[in-house]
């Protein structure tokens, strides 16, 4: 939203007026205590005070907190005043033992917790917004994508973008014909985030900090010495016990238009040219691409994944990059035969350029396509369109089995990184052909010390 002028926010926001609406949640201050969704918060570091934010903005009732660090509890309700009188929790096991009245849940921790804690969730007729990516593995995500069949819960990934009206717009577009085939797809998201690459774990052990359960925080993890400005808070992603990396991170946000507009199944093959491999962290650069076969009526398509310093060509953004007068935050492009879609890297802000067109132009205002109806619902957000299909409104756009899928499409990636070379790769089995080696990233077997 920084990069928008006033003009083109209220043009914006016009856009999503106009659009098909199908969610109506009463705005903050009208929301009767009645209706009003009795939420908890599990995970309390930065993003989470994001989903605090949004949820007290839309009236909802936060009963819980919990976190294995009492800091970082202790920070939140600091920032925010309402939380004052809200219950804290250091164990979810009490958490749900005690909150009769608890109906839903924000995951967002660590990534190595996600699936232990939406699975007590869901079997407890909870319903569950987690962040991405979903899951910790490609296995896991085939059992979260298993169990939502027989709960009946609301689920949502928090790949935020799904709600954009951008995104969606994009998706008609696509789908139209607007681009004929798409055989290609580069993502360039650029890495702000504290990422241990390339390395491995420091000797020695620091003293655990008063509050903070570090065994419990390790949870399903392999136990290791704690360390300071090593693991926790913040710095977890990078090691492959706790997360998921760059690819992970924001592999969910780059690659949820592609894969929903050009109905991906999983890939055959991941080609893997990369620096820093072999090592219990994250990679220290490299290029991914996941290659798919032919569907029907569309020809097989690669999504290209640049990471750490490997030079993008200019050429794929160079339209994205004159508008922006020489600066590139990062971003997808979809290449067409008709021309080319342009995102950033959570798949908003799209920009369309046909063929024979002198610049990209908004997806929301592109006269030439003004024709194409739209077909998709809009929603004012991702949260609340979760918290209104919890109430019984309309199905959410990003349940655990797109959420799921997309994962597994994503973290496939991540098992060629953990192998170490390029992979063919059986979506469907959830295998690596010909690689053994590849078994334990695909599933693992869980530490069961803190777990239900």
């Amino acid at each position: 939203m920084k990069n928008l002028t006033r003009r083109n926010f209220l043009r914006r926001s016009m856009a999503v007026a106009a659009a098909p609406l199908i969610l109506r949640v009463p705005l903050f201050g009208q929301n009767a205590p009645s209706n009003r969704l009795n939420i908890a918060l599990i995970g309390i570091g930065n993003q989470c005070k994001i989903h605090l934010k949004n949820l007290q903005g839309l009236g909802e009732n936060i009963i819980a907190l919990c976190d294995v660090d009492e800091r970082q509890i202790a920070t939140a309700k600091k920032e925010h005043p309402a939380l004052a009188g809200v219950k804290t929790y250091t164990d979810y096991r009490q958490l749900l033992d005690r909150e009769k009245t608890l109906e839903a849940v924000v995951v967002a921790t660590p990534d190595h917790w996600h699936t232990p804690l939406c699975k007590v969730l869901m079997r407890a007729g909870k319903h569950v917004y987690c962040e991405k990516p979903l899951t910790h593995s490609v296995g896991e995500a085939r059992e979260l994508r298993q169990l939502l069949k027989t709960c009946k819960v609301v689920t949502q990934m928090g790949n935020q973008g799904s709600a954009s009206a951008s995104l969606r717009r994009s998706l008609e577009l696509i789908q139209a014909g607007v681009l004929g085939q798409i055989r290609e797809v580069h993502a360039s998201v650029r890495d702000g985030r504290n990422l241990r690459r390339g390395t491995v774990r420091p000797a020695g052990a620091d003293p655990v900090p008063a509050g903070f359960n570090w065994d419990f925080w390790v949870g399903p993890a392999p136990l290791r010495p704690f360390k300071e400005e090593t693991y926790h808070p913040k710095i977890w992603r990078g090691w492959y016990d706790f997360g998921c990396g760059h690819l992970g991170d924001f592999g969910c946000h780059a690659y949820n238009l592609p894969v929903r507009a050009l109905k991906l199944g999983y890939p055959e093959r991941i080609n893997l040219s990369a620096q820093g491999l072999g090592t219990e962290s994250y990679i220290t650069s490299g290029t991914i691409e996941l290659c798919f076969a032919a569907r029907p009526n569309l020809d097989p398509v690669k999504l290209f994944w640049y990471d750490g310093d490997v030079p993008v060509a200019k050429t794929l953004f160079q339209e994205v990059i004159a508008l922006r007068k020489g600066n590139f935050p990062g971003g997808v492009v979809l290449i067409g035969e008709k021309g080319r879609l342009f995102t950033n890297s959570w798949n908003g802000e799209a920009m369309l350029m046909l063929n024979g067109e002198a610049r990209p132009k908004d997806v929301l205002f592109h006269e030439p396509t003004k024709h194409i109806a739209a077909s998709l619902p809009r929603t004012p957000s991702h949260h609340e369109e979760w918290v209104t299909a919890c109430k019984g409104g309309p199905a959410t756009y990003s349940d655990f089995e797109v959420a799921g899928h997309l994962t597994e499409i994503v973290l496939a990636g991540l098992v060629a990184l953990r192998v170490g070379h390029s992979i063919d790769w059986d979506g469907e089995k959830m295998a690596a052909r010909g690689e053994p080696a590849a078994a334990s990233f695909i599933r693992s077997e869980p530490r069961q010390t803190w777990l239900l």
